[in-house]
């Protein structure tokens, strides 16, 4: 479950002066045919620590090429290493594709696809928009970027040249935090009452299919509201969160704790790769650290709930999910859950990595 495989490096290019693209070519068994929006998983020793990070593919499905964007992370080891060390010839291990922040490509079907995306949060959405256009003749997407300034915009000559081949069908809208433009709309942040000004003058929400949303906690959420106002589902909204704005484990719910056992220790089985192990592990502890504790090669990456690697099945026993940015709700009704933020909470839990 949590293999990694050998990817070479076969180029590294700037995009802006703090992020790279980087290609990557597999040397040996592994599936790494991704559907687009999805992610690659990386891991590296830095000074005997294990850093594990996840980025976005950028390249569309069926271009022919692996591409990450990576851009540099103050206090980042992997982002900064990856910005001014990592070079052609090099080999980084990655786990295979993982994520669901897409939908499924229809080629006779024309549909109207929206896009925000923050910064680095285009790498994603970027994967997405050439996918649809070359794949769905019929659809546009409409694209709206905020940065805080021109020199900020990843992949910036990509996009105009997107534009221009899929003329007509790609609208692209940069709003500018610090930069002004032409249009004192496209200036500022990108918040629920911007949105409200944009549908109203500039984009037609009522026309829009599937809206995709990927950047800062706090953008997203006010996109998500700003969209919901104007008429689209929860199932119209997809999004994708890599840095959450919470700086570490949520406080656990006084009710849940109130209805524990009060035993302070669970009997645990985990199974992961066809194997299933069982022991006791502390209810202040995560299925996650409970796991990597007793020898399992659980997967994982970020550790914060927002990148759903670690996810599992609860086939018995009740756990407490303190932050979930990664499931859809039907997961978590169907009973997954992100092993990093649960919590047990019966005496015994049974958990599968495998389904």
């Amino acid at each position: 479950m949590a293999r990694f495989h050998p990817l070479s490096v076969t180029d590294v290019q700037k995009t802006i002066r703090d992020a790279v693209v980087v290609t990557l070519e597999p040397t040996e068994s592994g599936d790494f045919d991704f559907t687009q929006g999805q992610y690659l998983t990386f891991r590296r020793d830095f000074d005997g620590t294990e850093v594990r990070r996840s980025y976005s593919i950028c390249a569309a499905r069926g271009e022919g090429k692996l591409q990450v964007g990576i851009k540099k992370v103050d206090g980042g080891a992997f982002s900064t290493w990856a910005n001014e060390e990592l070079q052609p010839g090099m080999v980084l291990e990655a786990m295979e594709p993982m994520g669901s922040f897409h939908t499924p490509i229809i080629p006779d079907q024309g549909r109207h696809y929206l896009g925000f995306a923050g910064g680095s949060g285009i790498t994603p959405v970027l994967s997405i928009l050439k996918t649809v256009l070359a794949r769905e003749s019929q659809s546009s997407f409409t694209l709206v970027y905020a940065n805080r300034g021109v020199n900020s915009i990843m992949f910036r000559e990509e996009l105009e040249d997107l534009k221009n081949l899929y003329m007509g069908r790609l609208t692209l809208i940069h709003i500018l935090e610090s930069d002004a433009q032409d249009i004192d709309l496209f200036t500022g942040r990108v918040d629920a009452e911007k949105c409200k000004a944009l549908f109203a003058h500039w984009i037609d929400i009522a026309s829009v299919d599937t809206a995709f949303i990927c950047g800062p906690e706090p953008m997203m959420l006010g996109i998500a509201a700003a969209l919901k106002e104007h008429g689209l589902s929860e199932e119209q909204i997809k999004f994708e969160l890599f840095a959450s704005a919470q700086p570490g484990r949520l406080a656990r719910k006084a009710s849940a704790e109130a209805g524990a056992s009060a035993a302070k220790s669970t009997q645990a089985s985990v199974t992961i790769d066809g194997a299933s192990r069982s022991f006791t592990m502390e209810k202040d502890q995560t299925i996650l650290d409970a796991a990597l504790e007793n020898a399992l090669d659980a997967p994982y990456a970020c550790k914060a709930g927002v990148c759903s690697t670690c996810k599992c099945k609860v086939l018995e026993g009740e756990v407490e999910m303190v932050a979930n940015h990664a499931l859809e709700d039907y997961e978590v009704a169907r009973g997954y859950v992100l092993s990093c933020q649960s919590f047990p909470v019966s005496d015994r839990v049974v958990v599968d990595y495998d389904q």
